[in-house]
Parts: C-alpha cells; structure tokens; sequence
C-alpha cells in the first residue's frame, strides 16, 4: 500500500490553471535543452520516501479542495543557494480525483493510501461538470 504526499497548490485556481502552467514550464525546459520534467523544490526530504516511491502520488490542493494527483517518479536531495533542498519529480500526466475538501497547512504531509480520494480520470479541459459545479455538488453531498 503506497504512501502519498499533498501539497497545497499556491497561485493557482483551477486545474485548467494548474494544466496550462505545467505544460509551458515543459515546453520552456524543451526550449532550454533541460530534460522536460516536472520538478517541485522543498526544503524538507520526505523521511519516509521508501514508502512513497514506486506508487506513490503527489495530491494537489486546489482552493481548499484535493481536486487531482500525479505520480512521483523520483525524489531527489538537492542544493539550492548552498543549503539542502528535496527535488519531488512527477509524471505530466494529470489525474482528476474526488473533490474533498482540506483545510490549509504548510508544506507537504503524508496522505495514506486509505485517506486518499478516488480518481475519477485523467484530466481533459472540458468534461461534463465544472469544476466549480462539482465542489458545491459534492459539498451538498450529492456527488
């Protein structure tokens, strides 16, 4: 049973937002010649990073709602300005999840897999509910 990670998506709205932004950060490391990866940077190295790689996700927090996941492929120790840092590397491929509502923390926090929402799909721009629509319906209890 893998360990997770959540992290509150800062900046960003939406997962149309969270969408677009990862995909030009791509396309700008392509243009650059870097490996086209998606890379997020924190202080702290996850002590339990055993239990999170292979299978492991990384769970967005979008305006106080999990709303998606994606995979982490690696995590590595690195510097930055001379002091230690943890490079958290995940798959492009963005996962649609139950909307679940999450109060506010700093940093990441570990999600085990049985606390962990169900997906719903892989993320396409434009399915059948908005994502504003689906919050109030799941926050009504009727999704």
């Amino acid at each position: 049973m893998p360990l997770h990670l959540i992290k509150l998506c800062v900046g960003v709205g939406t997962l149309s937002e969270l969408a677009a932004w990862q995909a030009q950060r791509l396309e700008d490391k392509r243009r650059a010649r870097q490996t086209p990866e998606l890379i997020h940077i924190t202080r702290n190295m996850p002590k339990r990073h055993d239990e999170i790689l292979p299978d492991g996700s990384l769970y967005w927090v979008i305006k106080g709602w999990i709303m998606a996941r994606q995979r982490l492929l690696a995590i590595r120790r690195i510097e930055k300005d001379g002091v230690p840092h943890c490079a958290l590397v995940y798959d492009a491929d963005l996962v649609t999840v139950e909307p679940r509502a999450r109060r506010p923390f700093q940093g990441w926090r570990y999600l085990a897999e049985k606390d962990a929402p169900p997906d719903i799909g892989r993320w396409s721009d434009g399915g059948d509910l908005s994502e504003d629509l689906r919050r109030e319906l799941v926050s009504l209890g009727l999704l």
